[in-house]
């Protein structure tokens, strides 16, 4: 392996290990990872009127509501290990947006904040989406849902960034194209 670090091979140590995520350390690295294996699903949304489905959920460690992509974790119910992506991205979509997806496409496994977390997502694109319900998520997560109009992505960010709210880094796959193209500093 090119440029493998001097502490790749030193013994892992559990410094501490919760419900859903376990503090390691390897070498001179610390690091956090899903426990018990769990990845998540996020799910790319956009309707038959080009908007972008996206949710709105106050996140703790970050002390404000977050927006972001519809997402779930994969395997986290009893029973569940070894669940598919696909599966959990179907089910997690419908609880926190209320569409129902005629198919899943996954467009490939990608990792959160590689020199911090082990953490892994599998980004699915929805195809063929109906209203079935609501949407809000289960009891106690309080998601809002938002349908923004594709093009107006960079400014629907700006506007939410300016009133506090967190930005998830996966909305740069949506942002991106206006950087590139030098629509937006």
């Amino acid at each position: 392996m090119p440029n493998r670090d001097t502490d790749a091979d030193a013994p892992e140590h559990i410094r501490w290990q919760g419900k859903f995520i376990t503090a390691r350390q390897r070498g001179r690295w610390e690091y956090v990872s899903r426990a018990r294996g769990i990845r998540a699903a996020v799910i790319l949304a956009i309707t038959d009127a080009d908007e972008v489905v996206l949710v709105e959920q106050y996140r703790v460690p970050l002390g404000r509501p977050c927006i972001e992509l519809p997402a779930g974790l994969i395997g986290d119910h009893e029973g569940s290990a070894g669940e598919d992506p696909l599966t959990a991205a179907m089910r997690e979509l419908e609880e926190e947006t209320g569409y129902r997806a005629d198919r899943m496409e996954s467009l490939g496994e990608f990792w959160s904040s590689p020199g911090m977390v082990t953490e892994s997502f599998t980004l699915l694109r929805a195809h063929g989406l109906s209203r079935v319900g609501p949407g809000g998520g289960t009891e106690g997560e309080n998601i809002t849902v938002h349908h923004v109009p594709r093009h107006a992505i960079p400014r629907f960010v700006a506007e939410r960034r300016a009133l506090g709210d967190a930005i998830d880094v996966k909305l740069l796959l949506l942002l991106a194209p206006a950087w590139l193209d030098g629509q937006i500093d």
